[in-house]
């Protein structure tokens, strides 16, 4: 059986994303003064949370229930809320506190990382006639940015030479991206058909494409928040390390 390294990257990348997420309440839990053991059922509790979230997402996907757009609101719709959603209470809840708190700005930008590898899976799609021109950076996506520039500014926060105002203005421009390829993929859906029929964003309905939006837009959008949050907090000074 051929391996497809783009179609993988769905898949891989979002479990990725649970990983660094269970390291991440590790981490935070630990530095904020909670026993080993209490660090590791907080990070239990949060990758289980989410691999049942990756479970549910997928599942719909199979059953074919978001290309229904007959229903009002269609069930497609719901999910998007959802992420919004999750996105808000994640970076808002006890655990982005923890996260923002606890976790150095460098390593919170490098996360972000994660969108030059996505966006380069999606280009392949754009080229295959899987995904429409308009999702990809060859039309009206530029979120392959936001993705570089995560690896060189949080290389420059590492090393001492970038500061606060630099990760700011980088979250700044990473959040209006995100938010203009959200936009872009809701006009692309068949209740709007801003772009034409020739052009219908329907490719996200399907496993395991469905976990772009669910879990990589909800993880870019909660990421910049917990970031914004983390310039708005008393920090100790910034560490190179993390354990």
């Amino acid at each position: 059986m051929h391996f497809d390294v783009a179609v993988a990257a769905f898949v891989v990348l979002p479990l990725l994303l649970v990983g660094v997420l269970g390291w991440g309440t590790a981490v935070a839990w630990r530095h904020s003064g909670a026993t080993r053991k209490a660090s590791m059922q907080a990070a239990a509790f949060a990758v289980t949370a989410a691999l049942l979230w990756l479970a549910v997402t997928w599942a719909a996907a199979k059953s074919g229930i978001f290309h229904n757009w007959d229903r009002t609101p269609p069930p497609f719709a719901l999910l998007v809320l959802a992420i919004l959603l999750l996105s808000a209470a994640i970076a808002f809840s006890p655990l982005g506190r923890r996260l923002a708190q606890w976790i150095p700005l460098w390593a919170l930008v490098a996360v972000q990382a994660f969108r030059l590898p996505l966006e380069l899976a999606m280009h392949a799609m754009y080229t295959r006639g899987v995904m429409p021109q308009q999702m990809s950076y060859s039309g009206r996506n530029f979120d392959i940015v936001t993705g570089a520039t995560a690896i060189i500014v949080s290389a420059l926060v590492w090393s001492g030479r970038g500061g606060r105002r630099l990760v700011a203005a980088w979250n700044g421009l990473g959040l209006l991206l995100l938010i203009n390829v959200v936009i872009v993929a809701i006009l692309g859906t068949p209740r709007f058909r801003y772009f034409g029929d020739d052009a219908l964003n329907t490719w996200v309905f399907d496993a395991p494409f469905v976990w772009l939006p669910a879990v990589m837009v909800l993880a870019a959008l909660a990421g910049h928040l917990v970031i914004f949050r983390a310039l708005g907090l008393a920090r100790l000074p910034p560490s190179r390390t993390v354990d």
